[in-house]
């Protein structure tokens, strides 16, 4: 016998009751609206533009009311209206009928449009005029209008090719630079058009001198440290805005508004006024957050951003996390040349807890950072360190002296949620008992990312990093900050944090002289602020490239995206190992 129903409970009939009460409720609102608008004919940006052009005026509608005789006027006047409205579309010729059909208290605009042949160019002709005639960027717009002979009329087109024009001559000095006749010429027959366009460049400009006012507690020379431009130089309005990034980056001025002042211009040099706002100079953030790699933290960061009242900075961060925990201690000593070249000195002391080793290290660093251009920065060090471990069944101590360099090019399009772009970065480190150090080695270490954008929302993102020992002593004489370890939120997805690498007789892990991961990664956008992504991993760490295993793994990520940085939840398992288990990441921030 079939199964006799569930009787229906007292939550089921209370559910039923709000839903019919809610229904009962919302059906005058889903009623019809009082004047509804039909157009049919076209399609696509053609027929949105229509639709936006027949919005009705307000007030014809009142109270659920319809005002017939405004009503029928705004029907007179609607062919008019949609004719203008396909005109940038191309179609000068389209027959446009409108009728009003009422039904009971509601009525219908009905619009049919007849688009026939869209209006294509006959000629074009894009000329450059003036002191800028021969600049090869200017030329090379010109060159790739996006409207020729023979194309359709496309008025959006040619309305942003001519603002591309006068933008990129502004861009490179020709501040006057405008267009002396900019023409649309339609035949009557309505068929074809032609366009011509001439833009006179005017006088080239360039960067006058800068008076910065407002922030009376820096030097001069510490302030101009931001400027992008010097005097004399071409007049360009993206050096303008990098110099503003550069002052807001700073963190030390609560508003900063630079000001060309064109109309003062003397000789073709253009002053530059910088006001500024400053910030506090002294900070405290405490911070707390969650990384599978190191668990829960917390952190608690001090700054002092003038320090002598000239400009230098003190810092110190307290990181205090289940396998980490540390306190830095820095002074930075800013050069004059510009906002990324200054000198660093750094004490470090950490602890590091992990299933393969457990040190402790007390550093000091020296550095010196020279920006080589945008996005790209050149470090020479020598740190001295002095470190206590036990590493699988060893324990021991290591004191070093590493002097090395590192170069880095970042040219990410976005430091918070990047869309494209590609870093890479390189460094050489090396020591020797000459030095006083326990060791003697050379260390090469290169990585690299790249983000490039897909059709479809998607997002391609791949990484790759690898990492050599060169003229080194035996293994057990390199502290585990210098081995290397894969596995965990950053290489190896799928695996726990620093789990892979060559072991010891005992089977514990114990680290490698050599290094290579990759990753590769497609992630497509949800909504505004959310994408899901799907990715694999390889990599392991091992003592020699001829015998080298590589491990893998495998899963997905679920990214949201905030003003402040990515939270990336990614779920893998391993891959080619027996009764393999998922591994649970979660990171912030964009991954490099």
């Amino acid at each position: 016998m079939p199964a006799r129903p569930e009787p229906l409970h007292g939550p089921l009939y209370a559910f039923l009751a709000f839903l019919v009460l809610w229904l009962s409720l919302a059906l005058p609102l889903l009623a019809a609206e009082p004047v509804e608008i039909v157009v049919s004919g076209i399609e696509g940006d053609a027929l949105k533009n229509v639709q936006e052009s027949l919005a009705l005026p307000g007030g014809l509608v009142r109270e659920g009311s319809v005002d017939k005789l405004w009503l029928d006027r705004f029907a007179q006047q609607a062919e008019d209206k949609v004719r203008s409205a396909l005109e940038p579309f191309g179609y000068y010729k389209a027959v446009v009928t409108v009728r009003v059909e009422a039904t009971g208290e509601q009525y219908r605009l009905l619009v049919r449009v007849a688009a026939g042949e869209p209006v294509r160019l006959s000629d074009v002709k894009i000329t450059v005029v003036g002191p800028g005639s021969e600049e090869k960027r200017l030329r090379r717009l010109v060159t790739r209008f996006p409207l020729n002979k023979g194309d359709v009329l496309l008025h959006q087109k040619y309305e942003e090719a001519k603002s591309e024009l006068t933008t990129r001559a502004h861009d490179l000095g020709y501040l006057d630079a405008d267009f002396s006749r900019h023409e649309i010429r339609v035949e009557k027959s309505a068929t074809h058009a032609t366009v011509e366009l001439v833009l006179d460049t005017g006088a080239k400009y360039y960067f006058g001198e800068t008076i910065i006012k407002g922030a009376p507690d820096y030097p001069d020379s510490f302030l101009r440290r931001h400027l992008t431009y010097t005097p004399g130089e071409v007049f360009s309005y993206p050096l303008l805005g990098e110099t503003q990034r550069n002052f807001a980056n700073s963190e030390r001025f609560k508003e900063v508004i630079v000001t060309p002042e064109k109309q003062d211009a003397k000789a073709l040099r253009v002053p530059i006024a910088v006001q500024l706002d400053e910030g506090p100079r002294i900070s405290l953030r405490p911070g707390i957050g969650y990384g599978t790699d190191t668990g829960a933290r917390l952190t608690l960061r001090y700054r002092d951003l003038n320090m002598f009242h000239l400009g230098h900075e003190v810092y110190s961060q307290l990181y205090l996390a289940e396998r980490l925990q540390g306190l830095v201690i820095g002074y930075v000593l800013p050069s004059p040349r510009d906002v990324r070249t200054s000198t660093t000195l750094q004490l470090n002391l950490q602890q590091d807890k992990t299933k393969s080793y457990s040190s402790k290290i007390l550093a000091l660093e020296l550095d010196r950072n020279l920006s080589f251009g945008k996005g790209k920065l050149g470090t020479a060090y020598v740190k001295a360190q002095y470190e206590d471990y036990a590493v699988g069944e060893q324990k021991s101590s290591s004191r070093l002296l590493l002097p090395g360099l590192r170069f880095s090019d970042d040219r990410y399009d976005d430091p918070i949620r990047p869309r494209r772009g590609f870093r890479y970065a390189l460094e050489l480190r090396g020591t020797h008992q000459v030095l006083g150090s326990d060791t003697a080695l050379v260390q090469i270490l290169a990585e690299g990312s790249h983000l490039q954008r897909l059709p479809w929302r998607l997002s391609l993102h791949t990484r790759a990093k690898a990492g050599a020992t060169l003229l080194s002593d035996p293994l057990r004489d390199i502290p585990p900050s210098l081995r290397f370890f894969t596995g965990g939120d950053q290489s190896v997805r799928g695996y726990s944090y620093k789990s892979l690498g060559p072991r010891d007789a005992t089977g514990q892990v114990v680290g490698g002289k050599q290094l290579l991961t990759g990753s590769i990664e497609l992630e497509r956008a949800l909504f505004k602020n959310w994408g899901v992504s799907v990715f694999y991993d390889i990599g392991n760490a091992f003592n020699s490239f001829s015998d080298i295993k590589l491990f893998q793994g495998a899963g997905v990520g679920l990214h949201y995206y905030t003003g402040v940085g990515a939270l990336n939840l990614s779920v893998a398992r391993p891959i080619g190992v027996s009764n393999p288990s998922f591994h649970f990441h979660f990171t912030v921030g964009f991954e490099l």
